[in-house]
This record gives structure tokens, C-alpha cells and sequence, in this order.
């Protein structure tokens, strides 16, 4: 992958001049870049695609004619594809963009280190996050302890001074604070969802949103739950359910 001197060959699609040019800017202090093409129109990158010298594209969704989502099934149809990332304000297409094999979920406003956390995700084929090892819990119940494995919790739920983990086979308390518990979990797959609520990313069955307001759906059967997502941490929600796809793709 690459020029000759290894680094990406990158090409910007967004309608939008400022948003082009600030791309543009991010993408060339990358040490992992080397040259960066930017275009207006989708249906002028699958013009540029045709000459086989672009290792990935990054791409707005909403743009006049062709858009996003168009560029990307085209792209998937080449023969020698390059990567696709998703540059966008909009969150709503994130689970359309992973079943078209899409590499990274990008929102704006970009963030230089989130860009650049796509790029190396880039490199790295798609490759999932290293998990961290599991952790086994010695949780109380009627004087007896019990002991839970994390990768059991579907989500934790914060209660006074314990914190209620919730299981597929039920529930139980822990003496924590959920905040500890998002410390030690954050790398093994967890995500603060609300102020009471850390969510393992990997049980999330959908993002609903409705009026601005978003929601996770947990679990499966009698355990599944619609679980609200509180403002501040929407963003994070987002952009952690976009990295599981990306490396749902690996």
C-alpha cells in the first residue's frame, strides 16, 4: 500500500471548500501521508479512482448528485479498492457505512487525533483494538459470593454506593463506583452512555435516534433494554460503536 516511499495516497470528497481545504491541512502533517488529492464531487473522485493510485478515500456523505454512500458501493466494485473512511456531521448512516465494509466513521468536527486514529486503522488492515484480559467479580448476594466474569456484563448501572451489573442470567451489585469501574474498563470494550450507565460497546444492538435524542438498545430476549445516551456523551458513543464495525471488518 502506498507510494514509493510507503506513506498513503489520499483522496478528499466533500462538497464543501472549508471542509476540503481543513482535511487537507490535518492530513498533510501525518507522517503516514504522502500525497493528497481533493475533490468536489463523488462522481468526480470515480474519476480519479480509475487511474488505480489511491490507497483511501475520505469521504463526506451528504453531497449533491452522488453522494457518500453511493461512492462507497462504487468503490467496493473496483478491483484493486482502496480503503473508505467516512468524514461527516451526520451520525445516522453508521450502521449502512460498516455493511459496506467501510474502514472508520469520522464526525465533524475533526478532531487531528481522531483523524489520525483512522489512519492508522488504515494501515493496520481495519485490525480490532487488543483487548485487555478478562476480569473476574466477586459479587455479594444474600451473604453468599458469587463471582461474574466482565465479559458477562451487558451494562452497569450505578446505584448509590454500588453499581448493578447486568447480565444475560440477571443481575448483581457491586461495591464500586461506576466511574472506577469505566477507569479499568474503557480498553475492554465499555463506553460511558450517561452519568449512570457504562455499556459494554459490544452488546449494543442498535443507536436509535430520535429528535436529537439518542438511544442504545442492549442485549437480547428478556434482557434487552433501550438505554438513553445522554448529550455529553453522545459523541464517544458514536465514534466507539464506529470503531466495533470498523473492526467487525478486520
Amino acid at each position: 500500500m502506498g507510494a514509493e516511499d510507503g506513506r498513503l495516497r489520499v483522496l478528499v470528497v466533500d462538497d464543501e471548500q472549508p471542509a476540503r481545504e481543513e482535511l487537507v491541512f490535518l492530513l498533510q502533517r501525518d507522517d503516514l501521508v504522502g500525497e493528497v488529492v481533493s475533490v468536489a464531487r463523488a462522481d468526480e473522485a470515480l474519476r480519479r479512482l480509475g487511474g488505480g493510485d489511491v490507497d483511501v478515500v475520505l469521504s463526506d456523505i451528504h453531497m449533491p448528485g452522488l453522494d457518500g454512500i453511493d461512492l462507497a458501493r462504487a468503490v467496493r466494485a473496483l478491483a484493486r479498492p482502496p480503503a473508505v473512511v467516512f468524514v461527516t456531521a451526520h451520525d445516522e448512516h453508521a450502521v449502512e457505512a460498516f455493511d459496506l465494509a467501510v474502514v472508520d466513521y469520522v464526525l465533524k468536527p475533526v478532531r487531528p487525533a481522531r483523524l489520525a486514529a483512522a489512519l492508522r486503522r488504515v494501515t493496520a488492515g481495519a485490525a480490532p483494538a487488543a483487548q485487555t484480559d478478562d476480569e473476574t467479580l466477586g459479587v455479594e448476594l444474600g451473604g453468599v459470593t458469587r463471582f461474574v466474569q466482565r465479559s458477562s456484563v451487558l451494562w452497569a448501572e450505578a446505584q448509590g454506593d454500588y453499581v448493578r451489573l447486568h447480565t444475560a442470567t440477571g443481575s448483581h451489585l457491586l461495591r464500586s463506583t461506576l466511574s472506577q469501574l469505566e477507569e479499568r474498563w474503557s480498553r475492554a470494550g465499555f463506553v460511558r452512555a450517561h452519568r449512570s450507565l457504562l455499556v459494554a460497546v459490544a452488546a449494543v444492538r442498535e443507536l436509535r435516534t430520535e429528535d436529537g435524542r439518542h438511544a442504545l438498545v442492549v442485549g437480547d430476549g428478556a434482557v434487552r433494554r433501550e438505554l438513553p445516551v445522554a448529550r455529553r456523551h453522545a459523541r464517544e458513543v458514536r465514534e466507539r460503536l464506529a470503531e466495533r464495525g470498523a473492526g467487525a471488518q478486520a
